[in-house]
């Protein structure tokens, strides 16, 4: 068989890894031959790829990004042509099935040409953890760890100006990263997505926090609204698969709690920071076994599929398991920390 593999929408780490997974079990195992189309989907409309085997993939597995880059480039542009001009360029290269690692976005192109008649597997990757046909996607541990460390860093210079620090974390429309980091790293106030607050709910907390004597520190993810108010963000215009860019809740949070509260108050947007760097041990691991799983089911021809961690199982789920809701943090779960807050 002849695959091509190719990295769709936002970078995260663990992505090389699971490169290296499928390659190593596809080719030397399967006897596959692989192809890594550069930059997404803008590489199989160009036609720039490169062959994928022992000697392309090694080593690769504690680098952070993709050896084969990413954009958010849609097939479904005018220059790609959609499914039939995907469908032409496989038939040029002569592939018998592609390998789409990416996102909610990502997976959702892959399952409109897989009902097209695209054979297609995924592999999920995002930091944000949003997926719903997964327990974890690989990029979410080292995101949290990232975030985790932000949080004990700003603690200590909160406490030595008495300031209430807020920090901004990815996540889109999903608190994962917010909930996890906020825990680990002893945040007395978690914003979420999921649950709006109002402004004199998070002050109260804020002040509680102070009259322990403690400096308050809030972890606001970027989707977090106020009760009453649309999300609120500072970034203008729409990203690649035509979502609002979200960003900057944290800078319009923490004057309304200094005006309201008299705390002095400093934003940090740790932005990218998450998404960059050396995945975790976690991240190599799983990204290592979705790609051998990917391999697997390629082989099996389960198209249409993407693969999917339950509890400790490498499994296959439909793609419209995996997309047709958000992943969102359940009440209970918040519910569960919210009693902590303050």
């Amino acid at each position: 068989m002849r695959i091509g593999m190719l990295v769709s929408g936002g970078d995260c780490p663990g992505l090389n890894a699971a490169i290296r997974g499928a390659v190593l079990r596809g080719v030397d195992v399967l006897g596959f031959e692989m192809i890594g189309f550069i930059d997404g989907w803008r590489g199989v409309i160009e036609d720039n790829w490169i062959p994928l085997d022992r000697r392309a993939v090694r080593g690769i597995s504690p680098l952070g990004g993709t050896i084969l880059g990413t954009s958010r480039v849609s097939p479904f542009s005018d220059e790609a042509g959609g499914a039939e001009g995907i469908k032409r360029r496989m038939a040029e290269l002569e592939l018998d099935g592609l390998i789409t690692i990416g996102g909610n976005g990502t997976q959702t192109v892959a399952m409109m040409l897989s009902e097209a008649g695209i054979p297609v597997l995924g592999l999920p990757k995002t930091i944000d953890n949003d997926l719903d046909g997964t327990d974890f996607t690989f990029g979410f541990d080292t995101a949290v760890s990232i975030a985790t460390e932000a949080i004990d860093r700003l603690r200590t210079t909160g406490e030595s100006h008495r300031r209430c620090m807020v920090l901004e974390v990815m996540g889109r429309d999903a608190g994962w990263i917010a909930l996890h980091a906020g825990m680990a790293g002893g945040a007395q106030v978690i914003l979420l997505p999921e649950f709006p607050e109002s402004v004199e709910q998070v002050c109260t907390w804020v002040e509680s926090v102070r009259d322990r004597g403690r400096s308050p520190l809030v972890v606001v993810a970027e989707g977090f609204r106020l009760e009453g108010m649309d999300s609120v963000s500072t970034r203008a215009g729409l990203d690649g698969f035509g979502r609002p860019r979200l960003g900057g809740i944290a800078e319009v949070l923490a004057p309304i709690i200094e005006e309201r509260t008299g705390i002095e108050s400093r934003a940090t947007v740790l932005g990218h920071v998450q998404r960059g760097g050396v995945p975790t041990a976690f991240d190599r691991v799983l990204a290592t076994r979705a790609g051998i799983k990917a391999a697997d089911a390629v082989q099996a021809g389960e198209w249409g599929t993407m693969v999917s961690l339950r509890g400790n199982e490498m499994e296959t789920v439909p793609l419209s398991d995996a997309v047709d809701k958000l992943k969102s943090v359940p009440e209970s779960r918040y519910e569960e920390v919210r009693l902590l807050f303050g």
